[in-house]
């Protein structure tokens, strides 16, 4: 399953430094720590299977038409985009000035990330937690959208598990030579020129259009020679 994403983007697998260690430790208990990392497979295999059933249900079951089908489940996954970037922005890099309990809270949800960025097994959220994330979402869509809130859930899902294969492609492959590689370079800007703007992982939309985006540090350089 992790060479998956090397087949769709076509990157190669990076060579991990041994400078730092590859992970760090949040939880003393070893039941807790365990319970903060996955293997990317797992979460893979649930997302994708949950977006692909929802829109078998959809069509088959609910007998929804198959063109609003897809329009819903469209639609779910460009509002999964921006549930990433408004939860990244505003969630993992809330403001912790003046409160030990933010920091904490912000360095288990997010903080341990930046330190190891290429720990792999905590490049998702843990199973557990995102399954339950997961059912609050779609008994909402669901609530809000009566039967189409299936097909627009399935779509929501099929966008995280597409956010969390480009998350770890990011961290794990070096950059490919084609159209994807906007994503790592969009990605990296976050982690290594600034991290108060790139918030987008799976896409740069959100950036452009709330202005988020940082300069990149080498059209710096070209403005001031």
């Amino acid at each position: 399953m992790p060479e998956i994403p090397r087949l769709i983007f076509g990157g190669t697998n990076k060579t991990m430094s041994t400078a730092k260690p590859e992970s760090g430790r949040i939880f003393q208990s070893p039941v807790l720590e365990a319970l903060t990392k996955t293997h990317i497979a797992v979460p893979l295999v649930i997302f994708y299977g949950i977006g692909a059933a929802s829109g078998y249900v959809a069509v088959h079951i609910l007998q929804l038409h198959l063109v609003a089908t897809l329009s819903l489940y469209l639609a779910g996954a460009l509002f999964f985009t921006f549930i990433e970037y408004t939860a990244h922005r505003k969630l993992y890099h809330m403001g912790t000035a003046g409160s030990p309990r933010k920091v904490r809270m912000q360095y288990v949800m997010h903080g341990v990330h930046h330190d190891h960025p290429r720990d792999k097994k905590r490049l998702a959220l843990p199973p557990v937690v995102s399954v339950v994330l997961a059912s609050l979402f779609m008994g909402l869509f669901y609530l809000v959208l009566g039967d189409s809130g299936i097909a627009f859930g399935g779509g929501f899902l099929t966008g995280y598990a597409t956010y969390l294969m480009v998350h770890y492609a990011v961290h794990t492959m070096n950059p490919p030579k084609n159209i994807f590689g906007v994503l790592w370079k969009h990605h990296n800007l976050h982690h290594y020129v600034g991290d108060s703007g790139a918030f987008g992982v799976s896409s740069p939309l959100w950036d452009h259009i709330f202005d988020t985006m940082p300069v990149d540090p080498r059209k710096k350089v070209a403005s001031k020679a």
